[in-house]
C-alpha cells in the first residue's frame, strides 16, 4: 500500500467502488470518476463482464467471492486504497460535473471533515430532480481516520479519529431503479438484508407492522418529499421503496427459520 502524500504535496484521491454483476452501469460510474488518482473496485465474484470492463477502464480490481456483508467488502476497499482521501461510490452512482468541482475544492483546502451528500434519484429513465432527497450518506473521508465498517446493510464507518461532519452542496446521481424487473430483484435483496439486521436487534415483524412502515414511508416520500411532482416514475420509485419496508417486516415474522440461519452467519 502506498504511503500518504508528503507534507505540502497535493492530496491524492481514491474512489472506491463495490460491484456485483454491474456490467450495465460500471463503465459510466468509472467514467464519472475520471479525475481520481486511483479507482479501486472490490468485486463479489460477478458472473457478467463487470471485472473485465472495470479493468479495461484502468480501475484496480480485486475479487472476493466469500460474501460476508457490505461492511467486510468496504473494509477490503480500505485495505487496497492508497489515497489520502477516499470517496465511496456505488456502481449505480455517478458524479456530476458540479459535484466533481466541489470535491476538488474540498481536497485543495485540506479539509479533513467527513463529508456527506444527498442524491438525485434516477428512476425508470427520469431524474427525479423535483423530489427532495430523502436522506444523506457519508462518502468522503480522510482514509486513515477510518478504523473499520460495521453493519450488514446500510453499513457505517467506525472512526478512530473524530472529525466534523459537513455536507456537499451538490448531489450525486443515483440510478436506483432502471427497470421493473431489476427493482423487484433489489426489493427482495434489501428486504431480506433489512430483516436480518432487525432480527439481530431482537425486533419483531408481521403484516400490520410492515403495513404501517410501508404507509409511513410512502407518505413521507410521495407527499413530504414531493415524489408526486415527478410523474409516473416518481410514483413507482416511492412504491418500490415502501414495499421494501413492508416485506422487511413480513420476512422477519414469516421467514423465521431462514432469519435464524442468516443471523448465525
Amino acid at each position: 500500500m502506498s504511503q500518504l502524500s508528503e507534507p505540502g504535496a497535493r492530496a491524492r484521491l481514491t474512489v472506491a467502488i463495490l460491484t456485483l454483476n454491474e456490467s450495465k452501469r460500471i463503465a459510466s460510474c468509472i467514467r464519472s470518476a475520471h479525475f481520481a488518482d486511483e479507482i479501486v473496485v472490490v468485486d463479489s465474484a460477478s458472473t457478467d463482464d463487470t471485472v473485465a470492463i472495470a479493468e479495461s477502464m484502468g480501475a484496480q480490481v480485486h475479487v472476493y467471492g466469500d460474501w460476508q456483508g457490505f461492511a467486510v467488502q468496504r473494509d477490503r476497499l480500505l485495505q487496497h486504497a492508497s489515497g489520502d482521501y477516499i470517496f465511496f461510490l456505488d456502481a449505480d452512482e455517478e458524479f456530476t460535473p458540479e459535484l466533481e468541482a466541489e470535491l476538488k475544492e474540498v481536497m485543495a483546502s485540506g479539509d479533513r471533515s467527513v463529508r456527506e451528500l444527498r442524491w438525485i434519484q434516477v428512476a425508470f429513465g427520469r431524474p427525479l430532480t423535483r423530489m427532495r432527497s430523502s436522506g444523506s450518506v457519508q462518502r468522503l473521508f480522510w482514509r486513515t481516520d477510518i478504523e473499520r465498517f460495521d453493519g450488514v446493510v446500510h453499513e457505517h464507518a467506525v472512526m478512530q479519529v473524530k472529525r466534523d461532519l459537513r455536507r456537499f452542496k451538490h448531489r450525486l446521481l443515483h440510478y436506483s431503479r432502471e427497470s421493473i424487473h431489476g427493482s423487484l430483484l433489489k426489493l427482495a435483496q434489501y428486504a431480506q438484508l433489512g430483516a436480518v439486521k432487525r432480527a439481530k436487534l431482537g425486533k419483531t415483524g408481521g403484516i400490520w407492522r410492515g403495513f404501517l412502515s410501508a404507509a409511513s414511508n410512502f407518505f413521507r416520500l410521495y407527499i413530504l418529499q414531493r415524489g408526486f411532482m415527478c410523474g409516473p416514475q416518481g410514483f413507482l420509485y416511492c412504491l418500490f421503496v415502501s414495499l421494501e419496508s413492508f416485506f422487511r417486516y413480513v420476512a422477519l415474522r414469516y421467514d423465521r427459520q431462514q432469519m435464524e440461519t442468516l443471523v448465525k452467519r
